[in-house]
């Protein structure tokens, strides 16, 4: 007689794991950061409930991304521990707590705020799970570039919450993060292309080659660039962003350029240097769009 393996009983630190904390951080931030970047009066207590609704949300689509892409994560060393393919939790737990976190975080985001930040939350979850991860993840190479909408609607529900609308800056943030996410995933899909072709997913460098991801990463480079630069040029923010973004952004592209052109291989068709040049862009890509949204804030503020 064969035993039929149990998920082990999973814990709070399974379910926080389901909700991607480090990813959470950063659109917690922007969130956070275009609400401020509004500069309108907003009580604290409604202001926490729209940073806890944003951050929420987003634990909820990484629940349902990790419910739907439990066969993948198995797959690859980074995500084998998570708490889905380490078998610490069932696959029907994990999917009732995401539908439950996403309709908790827009109802109260509705009832605390505003319809139009109640409607953009919504739009940001659906379209993570449905368009990236259901759709796209598994079908095309341009998974990112498309699916990449889904990080960006924070600044724009930061907004929405503290104003009730929209208006050109934080559609402009939002292009940011957009042109930001293809460099951005593309420099650590170079370095860790075997997990991604072990699972079968058709991220660029394994269905494309290593030669046009970073030809890409060279050429998305340039819109994001123009994007980050816009808000100053077009007058919406002042010269404490203005000097950021110039500073921040030659980094990136002095970066990205060592990434792009780069042709030197070892034997082996690797390159000898362990990937430095694309971990680097990696790292610094995450710490530049902290950078660049922490300057909006001061520039607000601070002008």
């Amino acid at each position: 007689m064969t035993a039929t393996a149990t998920p082990l009983p999973a814990d709070w630190r399974d379910f926080l794991a389901l909700t991607k904390p480090r990813v959470m951080t950063l659109v917690v931030f922007t969130g956070l950061c275009g609400m401020l970047a509004a500069n309108v009066p907003i009580h604290p207590v409604l202001g926490f409930t729209a940073i806890l609704c944003i951050a929420l949300g987003a634990g909820a689509a990484g629940a349902l991304n990790q419910w739907y892409e439990s066969d993948l994560d198995s797959l690859m060393k980074r995500t084998q521990g998570r708490p889905l393919p380490a078998g610490r939790m069932d696959r029907q737990s994990a999917l009732h707590f995401g539908v439950g976190l996403a309709a908790f975080s827009v109802i109260l985001m509705y009832f605390a705020l505003n319809l139009a930040a109640a409607a953009i939350l919504t739009v940001s979850i659906l379209f993570y799970v449905f368009i990236y991860t259901i759709w796209l993840k598994r079908r095309t190479a341009q998974n990112i570039v498309i699916g990449g909408a889904a990080g960006a609607f924070p600044p724009m529900i930061g907004w929405a919450a503290a104003t009730g609308d929209i208006a050109t800056l934080p559609v402009l943030l939002f292009a940011l993060i957009f042109l930001w996410t293809p460099p951005h995933f593309w420099a650590l899909a170079l370095f860790v292309k075997t997990d991604y072709a072990n699972a079968g997913v058709p991220m660029l460098p394994v269905v494309a080659g290593e030669r046009m991801t970073r030809t890409q990463i060279g050429l998305y480079t340039l819109p994001m660039v123009a994007a980050a630069i816009a808000p100053w040029a077009l007058g919406l923010m002042g010269n404490i962003y203005g000097v950021a973004a110039i500073v921040l952004n030659a980094l990136f592209l002095l970066f990205a350029a060592q990434v792009a052109l780069r042709t030197t291989r070892s034997e082996d068709g690797q390159p000898a240097d362990g990937m430095k040049p694309e971990r680097r862009l990696f790292k610094y890509s995450i710490l530049y769009l902290f950078l660049m949204f922490g300057a909006v804030v001061a520039d607000r503020w601070f002008a």
